[in-house]
């Protein structure tokens, strides 16, 4: 059969429209019943609106079978789509490179012993929102999906803490399938410049060597000398430090709650290209077309390197004494980069008293610019031989399961000796961040203590393949912590509180019987002179602060470390 038989939608159409979601999932119904020995195409969970979320699966020998593509080592690339329905180029370009592995024997077996996995349109809920004028910036294409969910979540954000039906089936099919390299498609939203193709990828650094450096300095050149050689020139994501890209561009810290961070809790290299929203959609389409099948083309050159490498960086997590969790931009050591730029202007508004940002495209420049590309650790923890995450925190247990983390469930009562977090202060935003109240900063003190675990509480052992995922979601310090995304807030209420005329005299036998405590009320006093005269505060401080009253579980972290390497 030809390619003119199964022309996409943005085929067929005048080069600024993109498929809906039931004429996509009906394209390929339609090509995995012509070519069963090429495609697997099968619905894998269902959104928060109840719509049906699809994968599919090419290879080139018509092995679907997980376990056994598994068994045999096969490097796995996994290409999603449309987690952002507006910026819908990758959804198009994705239907006709698998249309191409159908149709064209020579393109198929190039993939070797490489599987090509993809999801066609994540948010489909998104997907079926369609409108003309979302993307405030955006040229083209004339209708598209909308940025959010069913319950009006960024599914962008929503990787750990899978608030959403579909970050929860993506997070099981993620674990499943475990892939190897994952390009997941974007438009950017931001600065003008020359390149229609910029690229944001799993940070090196967070991702470790030797998986990291062999990323920095072997898998990217690779994938911009490529795009170079295609037609379509590629620059890191311009991300500027300051107004404009001639001051420098920094590489985005792509935390877990974003694709790429995600992966990396995985060991797997991610790319999160974003095409130019200025650019003709036509344009657009074609770089993210020639961007996914760069990154394919180096996968299937290093399909039995880049897995054992993989192995390698599981292997070193699992046998890791201290746990980078928190990190920074590095900016001591920018790295030179060649960039197209055009002319920054500033003029007057004509809205307002105020001076605008535009860019004069009749004035394009190039020259070298900083590009500060890479990490230091700022917060690094000793690794527990395991974690204890007690039973009645089940939504965290389900998400570790999700993951594919291991857990051993205790069979009997057990005392043990643990490292227990208590929470010095916590800063969180005023207004919620993806429907949840984010704490952008926490402060913690470690301490042992006795603890006597229940029968049902679960250990994480961190002589695991997923012992990253593991360390970096149950730190609380951690960039995308359960703790920061507020799964552990109740912790920080106190659950009883005094009457004032009665606690009055408790307070003064208190003072009296703690001594470490009138040091602290004498250091108080000093510091705040001004609360003297506010009973509230006063007696405050000595209800939080004594031990007569204190409850065990205010401010304390639930889950506990196991230092003990011999259990």
């Amino acid at each position: 059969m030809h390619t003119h038989a199964y022309l996409t939608p943005f085929e067929r159409g005048n080069g600024n429209q993109t498929t809906s979601w039931a004429d996509c999932v009906a394209w390929y119904e339609r090509l995995a019943a012509d070519f069963p020995t090429v495609l697997r195409f099968s619905q894998i969970g269902e959104s928060d609106n109840g719509v049906p979320l699809h994968a599919g699966l090419v290879t080139a020998d018509g092995v679907f079978d997980r376990e056994r593509l598994k068994a045999d080592g096969r490097c796995v690339f996994f290409n999603n789509n449309g987690i952002h329905p507006g910026e819908p180029e990758g959804i198009d370009g994705c239907m006709a490179l698998v249309r191409d592995f159908c149709t064209q024997p020579q393109r198929l077996a190039a993939l070797g012993a490489t599987v090509f996995l993809f999801i066609p349109v994540y948010n489909v809920d998104g997907c079926l929102n369609r409108n003309t004028s979302s993307r405030v910036n955006q040229l083209g294409p004339e209708s598209f999906g909308f940025r959010a969910n069913g319950c009006n979540l960024d599914l962008n954000r929503d990787f750990v803490k899978c608030d959403s039906l579909a970050a929860q089936v993506f997070n099981r099919f993620f674990a499943d399938w475990d892939p190897d390299v994952m390009v997941d498609t974007h438009t950017s939203n931001g600065a003008d410049y020359q390149y229609t193709m910029t690229l944001i990828h799993t940070q090196s650094d967070k991702l470790g060597a030797p998986l990291g450096t062999f990323l920095r300095d072997e898998m990217v050149p690779a994938i911009y000398q490529d795009m170079q050689h295609r037609g379509w020139p590629t620059s890191p994501y311009v991300h500027p430090v300051k107004d404009t890209p001639d001051d420098g561009i920094t590489h985005m810290l792509d935390a877990p709650r974003f694709s790429t961070g995600y992966a990396a809790l995985h060991h797997t290299i991610g790319f999160m290209p974003e095409s130019h929203m200025l650019k003709p959609f036509a344009d657009r389409y074609s770089a993210m077309r020639a961007l996914v099948e760069s990154v394919l083309a180096f996968t299937v050159t290093h399909a039995k390197q880049i897995p054992a490498l993989r192995r390698q960086a599981r292997l070193a997590a699992m046998r890791r004494g201290k746990w980078p969790v928190l990190w920074r931009i590095d900016e001591s050591r920018p790295t030179p980069t060649r960039f197209r730029g055009f002319k920054a202007v500033y003029s007057p508004s004509k809205l307002g008293n105020y001076t605008r940002l535009s860019y004069d495209r009749t004035q394009p420049w190039e020259k070298d610019i900083a590009c500060f590309e890479r990490c230091v650790e700022q917060v690094v923890v000793d690794a527990p031989r395991a974690y204890l995450v007690p039973r009645a925190w089940q939504a965290v247990i389900e998400r570790l399961q999700w993951n594919g983390v291991v857990l051993r469930r205790l069979q009997a009562d057990q005392a043990m000796q643990v490292r227990a977090y208590r929470i010095l202060s916590v800063v969180s935003r005023q207004l919620p961040y993806e429907g949840r109240i984010f704490h952008d900063a926490v402060e913690v003190a470690a301490e042992f203590v006795a603890y006597g675990a229940r029968a049902g509480d679960c250990l994480v052992d961190l002589d695991q393949p997923r012992a990253r995922y593991a360390v970096e979601t149950l730190e609380p310090q951690a960039h995308d912590s359960f703790f920061r995304w507020g799964f552990f807030n109740s912790v920080l209420e106190k659950k009883e509180r005094y009457s004032d005329y009665v606690f009055e005299d408790t307070a003064l036998e208190m003072l009296q019987d703690e001594p470490a405590l009138q040091a602290r009320f004498d250091q108080w006093k000093l510091a705040h002179p001004e609360l003297l005269a506010d009973q509230s505060a006063v007696l405050d401080f000595i209800f939080s602060a004594g031990r007569r009253h204190e409850e065990p579980g205010w401010m304390r972290y639930p889950v506990m470390g196991l230092m003990d390497r011999h259990l």
